[in-house]
C-alpha cells in the first residue's frame, strides 16, 4: 500500500474557522495519513495551547501506526506524534513559567488516547515542555524530546554516571545513542559507542570513540579496557545487542537497557555482580507520573545544546504534515525510501 498522505479536506488553513485545525489522522493498521479538519484543543487546567511549528517523529510511532506497540494504548484512528516544537498561543488556568509568544519543545502525547503533534495545535501538559533551545531550529528541537528523556533517564537518572567513568553506547550512532553520547561526554565520562563503518566519522566528531558493530564483544573489551569492561553501558537495541552489553560490563558495572524486553541469560551480569535497568519513557504519560520530572529533563537538556554540548543529528530531508506518509517511509526505510540518517522532523506550518 502506498504511504502517501491522502488530502480529505481541501480547506486551506486561511479558510478554516478558528475553533478547527488540520490534523494528519491515521484511520487503521499501516493506512494513510489524511489530512482532516477537526476539532482545535482547548487548554485546561496545567495546559497551554501550542502553535506546532514542526513534529518529531520515532520507530515507535511507526510501530503505533502499524498497530505493533499495544503498550502505548493509542487506538485508531489517531493523531500521531509524541514529540514537538512551536509556539504558545493560550495558556490554561493556573500556568506559571510560560506565557503567549514563548518557544516551547516537549513530549507530549501521541500515546495513551492523547492527541499528538502532526497536527496544527496540542493542548500539552506544562510539566511535559520546556522552552526551546535559543540556538536549535524548531525541526532541531522537535526531534529531541523522547530520545534525550530515553537516554537522560538511563545515564544520569538510573546509573548516575561520574566524570572519568568509560562508557559504553551500544547503537552510539541512532537516536537514542547519538544523544547519550552527548549526554555521557558532557559529563566527563570517556565514551566508547558500537555503530557500522560508516557512522565511525560521526561519532569521532562528537568526541567518541568509534567501535565496529560488528567486532566481537570481547574483542573491544580486551582493545579499550584492558580485559575489564566498562563502567556503564547503554543499551539502545535489545536483543543480541542486550546480551553483548552484560557481557561488555565491567565488575560492579550498570548496564541500563530502553529495549530490554526480551529473555535473556543474566549469568554474564551476574557473575561479575553488576546491576541492570530499564528505561520504560513512556510511563509518565500512561499512569500521569513523574511528568514534571520530564521538564526538567528537557530543561537541563536545553541548557546543554545552548552551551553548544548537544546537537540532534537531523536528516537533512524535510517533509510537511501533507507529507507525514513519505516521513514515515524514511524513518523505516520503506517504498523505496532512503532510510533516515539522523532524525526526522515534519514541518507543520
Amino acid at each position: 500500500m502506498s504511504q502517501s498522505t491522502t488530502l480529505q479536506n481541501t480547506h486551506s488553513q486561511n479558510t478554516q474557522s478558528q475553533a478547527s485545525m488540520l490534523a494528519a489522522v491515521v484511520e487503521t493498521n499501516d493506512g494513510p495519513f489524511t489530512l482532516r479538519e477537526i476539532a482545535r484543543p482547548v487548554p485546561s487546567s496545567r495546559q497551554v495551547l501550542v502553535r506546532v511549528k514542526a513534529s518529531g517523529t520515532n520507530p515507535l510511532d511507526a510501530k503505533i501506526r502499524a498497530g505493533q506497540a499495544a503498550h502505548a494504548r493509542h487506538a485508531l484512528p489517531a493523531v500521531l506524534g509524541m514529540d514537538l516544537a512551536g509556539v504558545v498561543e493560550k495558556v490554561g488556568s493556573g500556568v506559571s513559567g510560560f506565557a503567549p509568544g514563548d518557544e516551547v519543545y516537549g513530549f507530549t502525547g501521541g500515546v495513551a488516547g492523547m492527541q499528538g503533534s502532526h497536527a496544527h495545535y496540542v493542548a500539552a501538559d506544562t510539566r511535559l515542555l520546556a522552552h526551546k533551545p535559543a540556538n536549535l531550529t524548531m525541526r532541531e528541537a522537535a526531534v529531541l524530546p523522547l530520545v534525550v528523556i530515553t537516554a537522560w533517564e538511563g545515564l544520569i537518572d538510573r546509573a548516575a554516571i561520574r566524570p572519568g567513568q568509560t562508557v559504553l553506547v551500544q547503537g552510539g550512532a541512532g537516536g537514542v545513542g547519538h544523544v547519550a553520547v552527548q549526554i555521557a561526554l558532557a559529563h566527563g565520562a570517556r565514551v566508547f559507542a558500537t555503530a557500522f563503518h560508516d557512522d565511525h566519522d560521526y561519532l569521532r566528531s562528537l568526541g567518541a570513540v568509534p567501535i565496529d558493530a560488528t567486532r566481537p564483544v570481547e574483542d573491544y573489551v580486551a582493545e579499550h579496557t584492558a580485559g575489564a569492561g566498562f563502567d556503564v553501558v547503554y543499551d539502545t537495541g535489545g536483543g543480541a545487542m542486550l546480551d553483548a552489553s552484560f557481557k561488555a560490563v565491567r565488575r560492579l558495572g550498570h548496564v541500563v537497557s530502553c529495549l530490554g524486553w526480551g529473555t535473556h541469560p543474566l549469568a554474564p551480569l551476574s557473575f561479575k555482580q553488576a546491576t541492570y535497568s530499564g528505561v520504560f519513557t513512556l510511563h509518565a504519560l500512561l499512569a500521569d507520573e513523574g511528568r514534571a520530572h520530564y521538564g526538567r529533563i528537557l530543561a537541563a537538556a536545553a541548557a546543554l545544546a545552548e552551551g553548544g554540548q548537544l546537537l540532534p543529528r537531523l536528516d537533512p530531508r524535510t517533509f510537511t504534515l501533507a507529507e507525514a506518509g513519505a516521513a514515515y517511509d524514511a524513518v523505516l526505510g520503506q517504498n523505496g525510501a532512503q532510510r533516515q540518517r539522523g532524525k526526522i522532523a515534519i514541518s507543520i506550518d
